[in-house]
């Protein structure tokens, strides 16, 4: 059996991503966390874009393959490796599942740009861009409780770190960012009380969010506290 290392980050919500997959799987796996403020040199002679995650595949021979993008490793360990699927059968739903986890990334575009808001005024431009979004998803999900209703599947894999976020935001002060989306709001507490899920992460998850929201002077530690 090959020996998998994910090389990875403590908040990367890409990372996340890969780190469900193999939990979901129940392929053991190393995780190796590294300071992405100060990439180690063996570190960016292996991943071309200097991001994580990155999947090191040690074979029995000896020979070694690193893959990098998380979509691709998500992918690769569907194709490769024992345990639940996480895509259905169906070409078409496959096809449709791989663009709703495009739009995730998306989605963790906009979440970026409203962590790091430094002014009101830049925060709202992305709460009024993430609750568009949200909207959209609220308008295709079905009974639940995870999207493609009773299977967990890659695209869960790709919102449950989303919705991660909003754990401790939500402390921070009442966004609005989910009122009227009971679908979505179902979805977001059923990914949480995911064991996968709660294992792709370090207990100290919250405090370095934290630390990351101090660091860029983000606007969301400076709102009026939630009751």
């Amino acid at each position: 059996m090959s020996k998998l290392t994910l090389v990875s980050h403590h908040l990367c919500p890409y990372v996340q991503r890969a780190a469900i997959a193999l939990l979901e799987k129940g392929v053991p796996f190393e995780r190796i966390n590294i300071d992405l403020a100060d990439k180690p040199d063996w570190f960016l002679q292996i991943s071309p874009l200097g991001k994580v995650p990155l999947l090191r595949i040690e074979e029995e021979d000896g020979s070694e393959a690193v893959l990098f993008e998380s979509s691709v490793i998500c992918e690769y360990l569907e194709e490769t490796q024992p345990g639940v699927a996480l895509h259905l059968k169906d070409a078409l739903t496959r096809a449709r599942h791989r663009g709703w986890m495009e739009f995730g990334s998306s989605v963790l575009s906009d979440l970026w740009g409203y962590e790091t808001a430094q002014d009101a005024a830049q925060l709202e431009v992305k709460r009024k861009a993430l609750i568009a979004k949200f909207a959209t998803l609220e308008g295709v999900l079905a009974g639940g409780p995870y999207f493609a209703s009773t299977d967990f599947s890659l695209v869960d894999a790709v919102f449950a770190p989303v919705f991660r976020y909003f754990d401790l935001f939500d402390t921070l002060g009442d966004s609005g960012i989910f009122e009227g989306l009971e679908r979505v709001a179902r979805w977001r507490k059923a990914l949480s009380e995911r064991e996968s899920v709660q294992a792709a992460v370090g207990a100290d998850y919250p405090q370095r969010l934290t630390e990351f929201l101090e660091k860029h002077n983000s606007i969301l530690l400076r709102l009026p506290a939630a009751a």
